[in-house]
């Protein structure tokens, strides 16, 4: 049995998050989004839709287990 999915579209994600949908779709898939982990692309086709649980979960981990100092340009300084 599936457990119930919020199933998002870029435009959904980008509202939820606070990113551009044009981050999402240039800097962030496949790179932190990965698909079959936080994306599906349903019936083989083009269009994307985001699972909110699963990116949820995995922001609110990467927040709990910071162990190094952001950078402005996105990098991290570990030490």
């Amino acid at each position: 049995m599936l457990q119930s999915q919020t199933f998002l579209t870029t435009e959904q994600l980008s509202e939820r998050i606070k990113y551009d949908p044009r981050t999402i779709r240039n800097e962030l898939k496949d790179s932190v989004l990965l698909e079959g982990i936080h994306y599906i692309r349903p019936f083989g086709r083009r269009k994307i839709l985001y699972i909110w649980e699963r990116i949820e979960k995995d922001m609110v981990k990467s927040y709990t287990n910071i162990t190094a100092i952001p950078m402005a340009n996105g990098g991290l300084c570990h030490g």
